[in-house]
């Protein structure tokens, strides 16, 4: 029994706490000497990132929204495009393709892992589908052979949604390595986090490098003359001071997720006899690299209230499927009968590199009293 332990959903101080040593003299020098945008920090962490990706090219952006949506317009999709998106997501998947002037086409997902699979794909296809966008989700990947195989015969762009899935593989291959081009956030709570918000786009693309670094620059073309424009661009670059963190914490990113699969093995060994709660599987060829620690259960709330008496805290990610979102229904066209109902089942547990082996063991003895009750 472990009952004085108190669990937090994560926990980004630690994480924090761990880089800064390495970070101060070179994060105070810059912040000091005013070098805010752009520079040798974003460009030393885009090249960096794009070999830890292994593609030939990483552009740093303000957010994964912005690189979503920069992607696309990248592609040349827009008004009158429709793109293909699983409804099991974060709203910021359909909300780019809406931004960037596409229709979202929303499909269901794999009963198992949550997943679009290359089925899914092939039956959502239409004359007027001009991209999909995979979503490795949780930080696991689907069928990646399968679904560039359908992208690739149907004509139309792959996007990865790698948002939660730094580092996560398909057959040894790195997530954002195999579509068009993979778009990641680095939200503070992602495996990969920065200070506050940042993205990246990488690509073995030299043009769509180029272009997405143009729009994201208020459309410069990159030429010695500062107003020199090329394109209706927007403002989406990273900051300087936002890349000598993620630097530093993408030196330290394997070990971090290392730590997060181990935690997770051992959430669904102790777990794995349980009544109550479903685990949501992870194909043998893929890396999961466990941006959450997802679970489904019946009755969600109940069992998320017995785990906060226990000073255990969850999440719950998401509760309203993209499809349903009030400003997305007017593009939904039916029931998405997974997705409807993996929203009023799924929830996270606890899971960051920083946790212990005894506060895991705590959630999982909680939760086996839940089941026994």
């Amino acid at each position: 029994m472990h009952p004085a332990i108190e669990v937090p959903f994560t926990d980004l101080s630690a994480m924090a706490h761990e880089v800064w040593p390495d970070i101060e003299t070179t994060y105070t020098e810059a912040l000091l000497a005013a070098r805010y945008v752009g520079g040798p920090a974003v460009a030393r962490f885009e090249e960096n990132f794009a070999r830890y990706c292994e593609t030939g090219h990483a552009v740093g952006v303000a957010n994964g929204t912005d690189a979503l949506q920069l992607t696309l317009q990248a592609l040349g999709i827009g008004a009158g495009d429709e793109v293909i998106v699983p409804s099991n997501t974060f709203i910021a998947t359909a909300a780019a393709v809406v931004r960037a002037g596409a229709i979202p086409a929303f499909v269901d997902v794999d009963p198992d892992s949550l997943l679009i699979t290359p089925a899914i794909l092939a039956a959502a296809i239409t004359p007027r589908t001009s991209a999909v966008i995979v979503v490795h989700l949780y930080g696991n990947m689907p069928d990646m052979d399968g679904l560039v195989a359908v992208a690739d015969k149907a004509g139309i762009a792959l996007v990865e949604d790698a948002a939660q899935a730094h580092g996560a593989e398909w057959r040894d291959r790195r997530a954002g390595s195999f579509g068009a081009a993979g778009c990641f956030s680095f939200y503070p709570g992602k495996n990969l986090g920065a200070f506050g918000d940042a993205g990246a786009v990488v690509t073995n693309d030299e043009k769509l490098a180029e272009k997405v670094r143009s729009l994201a620059n208020h459309g410069r073309d990159g030429g010695a003359n500062h107003y020199e424009h090329s394109f209706v661009g927007t403002n989406s670059r990273l900051d300087a001071l936002q890349a000598i963190v993620l630097d530093a914490k993408l030196a330290r990113n394997e070990t971090w997720t290392e730590a997060r699969i181990s935690f997770a093995d051992r959430y669904r060994k102790e777990l794995a006899g349980s009544k109550t709660l479903r685990l949501t599987e992870v194909n043998p060829l893929a890396r999961h690299v466990y941006h959450l620690m997802v679970v489904r259960v019946a009755n969600r709330e109940q069992v998320q209230k017995v785990l906060q008496d226990n000073g255990i805290q969850t999440g719950v990610h998401y509760p309203v499927p993209c499809h349903l979102q009030p400003p997305l229904r007017q593009y939904a066209t039916g029931p998405l009968p997974v997705c409807e109902q993996a929203a009023v089942e799924q929830f996270s547990l606890p899971l960051f590199p920083h946790m212990s082996r005894a506060q895991v063991d705590r959630v999982c003895e909680v939760l086996d009293e839940v089941s026994e009750k």
